[in-house]
C-alpha cells in the first residue's frame, strides 16, 4: 500500500494506473512494485480500491458543492420571475427629471455620494395613478456600504407638487404615480433619487411570515380588534403588523406616530432577516426571498445584477449600522381645502437634502 501512495499520480491519472495493471502482468514481476506476481495482483487491487475511495470522496465533496450551486441557482431564478420592472423614474430626456431648486436651476451632485432608493408601500394596482402611498421611506447607501440611514417622509407633508401647485407629499403619487413622487421629493431635497421599488401591502405581511414573524418595539398603544397593542416588544405575525402600521386615527400624532411605528417594524424585519437563523436555513431564507420578491416592483435602471451586488456589499451590516430618522416638520396645521397638513421645516430640510446629497447623513442631526 505505501508504494502506491508513493505515486501521487495513480490516483488522479486513469491511462497511467491502466498501463501500471498491464505491466505487472506477465512474467513474473514489476519494477514499480517489486514483488511477485501475486504481489503484483494485490497492488492492482490496491490501486482499484484507491480509485474507489478517490471517487467516492469527490461525490461527497461535490453533493454538496453542486447543492449550494443549485440552490442559489434556485434563488437567482424566483427573484429573476418574480421581481417586475416598470417606469417609476422620470425620463432622463423630460423635463424636471434632474433636481432642481426653488429658482428652477438643477441642483447639482458630488460623484461617488451614495446610492438614494426610494422605497413606496401602495395598494395600488397595475397603472399606480390613483393609489395611495401610505409609507414612504427614502433609504440612503453611502458609497463605502458602511451602513444604511432610512428617513421616514410622513405623507401628510405640505409640499410643493411640480405642475400641480401645493398639496400633501402622497398627492404626488395619486397624481402621478412614481415619477411625479419622484420629481417632488428630488426638489424638495436637492437630491437625487437613484431608484425606485414599489411593495405590496401583501408583501410586508408575507415576508413577515416567512421569518416566523417580528418582535417589534411598540412605543404607543392602540385597540385594533382582534388585535390590542401594548407598550413594550410585541412578536407579531404577517397580519398583525399589517394592521400594527396602518393605524393612525388612534395614535397621538396620526401620520407621524403612524411614520414612527413602519421604523418600528422596517427595523424588527431587517434584524430578523439578518438574524443567522433566518440566513442559515435554506428553506426560511427562500421563504422570505420569495415573499420579498413576489409583490416587489423596482424601476427600469434596477436589474436583479444590481440588486445583488448591493446585498453582497451590505453583508457585514449589523443592527447599529442602520439609522432611522423622521423628515423634519414644525408642527401640523390645515391646508386652504381644509385638509390636515404637517408643516415641513424649510431650514431643517435643506440640512437634511444637502447631508443626503453630500454623503454625510452620520453628521446629520
Amino acid at each position: 500500500m505505501d508504494s502506491t501512495r508513493e505515486r501521487d499520480t495513480d490516483l488522479f491519472d486513469s491511462e497511467q494506473v491502466a498501463a501500471g495493471d498491464g505491466s505487472s502482468g506477465g512474467s513474473g514481476g514489476s519494477g514499480d512494485l517489486g514483488g511477485t506476481p501475486a504481489d503484483g495482483g494485490s497492488g492492482r487491487r490496491e490501486k482499484k480500491r484507491n480509485r474507489k475511495v478517490l471517487v467516492a470522496a469527490l461525490v461527497l465533496l461535490l453533493v454538496p458543492v453542486l447543492a449550494v450551486g443549485g440552490y442559489l441557482a434556485w434563488l437567482n431564478h424566483i427573484v429573476t420571475n418574480n421581481v417586475k420592472q416598470e417606469l417609476l423614474l422620470p425620463d432622463d430626456k423630460s423635463a424636471g427629471s434632474q433636481p432642481t431648486d426653488k429658482n428652477g436651476n438643477v441642483v447639482a451632485q458630488p460623484v461617488g455620494n451614495g446610492t438614494n432608493y426610494l422605497v413606496v408601500g401602495s395598494d395600488a394596482g397595475p397603472g399606480r395613478v390613483g393609489g395611495r402611498s401610505d409609507v414612504m421611506v427614502l433609504v440612503h447607501v453611502p458609497a463605502d456600504h458602511s451602513s444604511v440611514t432610512l428617513i421616514h417622509f410622513p405623507r401628510d407633508l405640505y409640499v410643493s407638487i411640480p405642475g400641480k401647485g401645493k398639496n400633501k407629499l402622497n398627492a404626488a403619487y395619486a397624481f402621478g404615480g412614481p415619477p411625479l413622487l419622484v420629481k417632488t421629493m428630488q426638489n424638495m431635497l436637492g437630491i437625487r433619487i437613484d431608484h425606485v421599488a414599489l411593495v405590496g401591502f401583501e408583501g410586508f405581511k408575507a415576508m413577515t411570515d416567512a421569518v416566523g414573524g417580528v418582535d417589534v418595539n411598540v412605543e404607543e398603544g392602540s385597540n385594533q380588534p382582534p388585535y390590542v397593542f401594548t407598550e413594550g416588544v410585541q412578536h407579531m405575525d404577517g397580519a398583525m403588523a399589517l394592521a400594527f402600521v396602518r393605524e393612525r386615527k388612534q395614535l397621538s400624532e396620526g401620520d407621524i406616530s403612524r411614520g414612527q411605528r413602519q421604523l418600528a417594524f422596517i427595523k424588527a424585519l431587517m434584524l430578523k432577516t439578518l438574524n443567522k437563523d433566518v440566513l442559515l436555513n435554506p428553506v426560511k431564507f427562500k421563504d422570505f426571498v420569495e415573499a420579498a420578491t413576489t409583490n416587489l416592483t423596482v424601476d427600469q435602471k434596477l436589474d436583479v445584477g444590481t440588486m445583488r451586488s448591493e446585498a453582497l456589499a451590505l453583508r457585514d451590516l449589523r443592527g447599529g449600522d442602520i439609522r432611522f430618522i423622521t423628515a423634519p416638520f414644525t408642527g401640523f396645521g390645515t391646508s386652504p381645502a381644509g385638509a390636515s397638513i404637517d408643516i415641513v421645516d424649510e431650514v431643517k430640510m435643506a440640512e437634511l437634502g444637502d447631508a443626503i446629497r453630500n454623503d454625510e447623513l452620520n453628521a446629520y442631526q
